[in-house]
């Protein structure tokens, strides 16, 4: 992943490497610049000579300032180019149900989407950085090779020790990091998972339990970033006790050459110039291993969901528009031998007696489970879902879980999320939305708060029914769409959904007696198979269990 990174950054990184190389030999330059002014000054004693060195001062800064703001920009845009990259990759697969065999919680997925994506792009600008502070260390030592060798070994030797060090201290930075990156992540999975739940945490009172959950893995997290910044405190003070040894070794070194005679007051000048720049640049090349460490450990957990072995393999096949949707033979959870075939057009409720059907047969028609995890076939449109891509399934089958996530945005941005237009008064006027968008100024563009916090639990029902609904599919199957509306609104919706999704393939997995009664037929789901196939209003005559079940 660092190579794939590095590789594709390649031409931003040649340029930011010259240019950052600019900006190093620039700021070398100029205590060379200033010992070999003082040399021609005391030798020469000319204004023609000063003003020359004026000029060869001011080019050398205009040099560090330009090369630094141009060479920054280049990296620090390719760094955060790189750093989308790498999360637009990690949602990706997050947002394939199906498609990975990982074992992180959404919480978890979301820290690597973020803060390990952003930690593995630093690469693009490391990489710069430690070739200019190489440079800016090999014109120093050549420099001072040419007043002393000397100076130039030591200056050589010294930066050989310094970094040898430091290697050894970086590992342990390495895995230092990757243990707090997975303590955060789990930290923020809990955070995800309690959000969630707050509301069934609320009514049982549960609160309490959670919030010592939570406590808990966030004092790991925070004990071992602790841990880390110990460590990054230590490698940091080593790094810098270090340059500074070299860097006054370096000056006395200079000063007893000079003291006798074996260089000259210029040369001295410079050394000590080059000796406190020098710490800059040995600060930067000494840092490096830590960050390339970091990189490392935050390219490891992107790599746990980027390589992770698919859990299927979708097909490719396509499907034309319409279609029948046909159940055959599956077993799967509370499923067993599940038959049943819904033409195209037909509009069929299914009461499902035992809630785990219900959610089983959810999770099969939404593809959340693959093919090959149950028995039986899958049919959409005469072709067997594992045969079709996951998103051909997508375009004509579309499923709408009884618990659909709203969004922070707009009440139009959450009927309409593609901002396609289409349907969406339809839509609004048959999940009996119309009030929710009268009773705001804004109407459709009214605010919405993240997980719909500002809407009920009605609001928040009927605006998933909503967006369910303006989607138009060619199947559209609802589970439970109106469990928080009351009685009348229900009997409205029911008739709505009828009417709009005339001629269209439609299938509510429901006990709502508004719902049954509308459907062109009732499939009764109980032991995990069909035991009835009649009308609402027959079932409520000869069947003494579905009334007692759908009764209300």
């Amino acid at each position: 992943m660092l190579r794939t990174a590095l590789r594709r950054n390649a031409g931003a990184m040649t340029w930011g490497t010259v240019l950052m190389g600019m900006y190093q030999a620039g700021e070398t330059a100029f205590p060379i610049a200033l010992g070999l002014i003082v040399e021609h000054t005391l030798r020469d004693r000319s204004l023609g000579s000063l003003a020359l060195s004026i000029a060869a001062l001011a080019v050398i800064i205009t040099t560090v300032s330009l090369s630094w703001r141009f060479g920054m920009r280049i990296l620090q845009k390719a760094n955060t180019t790189e750093a989308h990259r790498w999360r637009v990759q990690v949602a990706a697969c997050g947002l394939q149900p199906v498609a990975r065999d990982v074992d992180l919680k959404s919480g978890e997925v979301l820290t690597i989407a973020t803060e390990d994506a952003d930690q593995t792009a630093d690469i693009i600008e490391v990489v710069p950085l430690l070739i200019s502070s190489l440079v800016a260390v090999l014109i120093a030592a050549v420099a001072l090779g040419m007043a002393s060798v000397h100076l130039g070994l030591l200056v050589i030797v010294g930066t050989i020790a310094i970094l040898s060090v430091l290697s050894v201290m970086s590992r342990r930075i390495g895995t230092s990091t990757r243990e707090q990156q997975a303590r955060v992540a789990r930290a923020g999975a809990k955070v995800a998972d309690l959000i969630v739940g707050l509301r069934p945490l609320h009514g049982f009172g549960g609160n309490h339990a959670a919030f010592l959950s939570y406590r808990k893995v966030s004092t790991e997290a925070k004990s071992q970033a602790i841990t880390v910044a110990r460590v990054n405190g230590a490698y940091a003070g080593a790094a810098l006790a270090l340059n500074a040894l070299l860097a006054a070794a370096v000056t006395l070194t200079a000063g007893w050459l000079a003291f006798n005679s074996r260089i000259t007051i210029g040369e001295l000048v410079m050394a000590v110039g080059l000796a406190q720049f020098i710490m800059e640049p040995l600060r930067l090349f000494s840092e490096m291993p830590k960050y390339v460490m970091i990189a490392r450990a935050s390219a490891e957990r992107m790599a746990l969901v980027l390589a992770a072995p698919a859990v299927m393999t979708p097909g490719t096949e396509r499907l034309s528009a319409g279609g029948d949707l046909e159940i055959d033979s599956v077993r799967y959870g509370s499923l067993r031998e599940l038959k049943f075939h819904v033409s195209a057009g037909e509009f069929v409720a299914i009461a499902a007696y035992q809630p785990r059907a219900a959610a089983d047969l959810t999770s099969i028609l939404a593809m959340n489970v693959p093919p090959d995890a149950y028995e039986g076939v899958v049919r959409v449109g005469g072709r067997e879902t594992g045969e079709l891509s996951i998103e051909a399934v997508r375009e004509h089958l579309l499923v709408n879980p009884y618990d659909g996530e709203i969004f922070a945005g707009t009440l139009r941005t959450n009927i309409d999320p593609a901002g396609a237009g289409r349907m969406i008064s339809e839509a609004v006027e048959a999940s009996m939305l119309t009030d929710v968008v009268a009773l705001h100024r804004e109407g459709l563009d009214h605010g919405v708060r993240d997980r719909g916090a500002n809407l009920s639990g009605g609001q928040r029902q009927r605006l998933s029914l909503a967006r369910a609904l303006a989607a138009d599919a060619d199947i559209l199957v609802l589970r439970d769409p109106t469990t928080a509306v009351d009685a009348v609104t229900e009997q409205l919706i029911a008739r709505n959904i009828a009417k709009l999704r005339r001629n269209r393939t439609t299938i509510v997995i429901t006990s709502s007696p508004a719902l049954l009664d509308v459907a062109d037929r009732v499939l009764v789901l109980d032991g995990g198979v069909i035991t009835a196939d009649d009308t609402h209003r027959n079932l409520l005559t000869a069947d003494e269990n579905y009334r007692l079940a759908v009764a209300r």
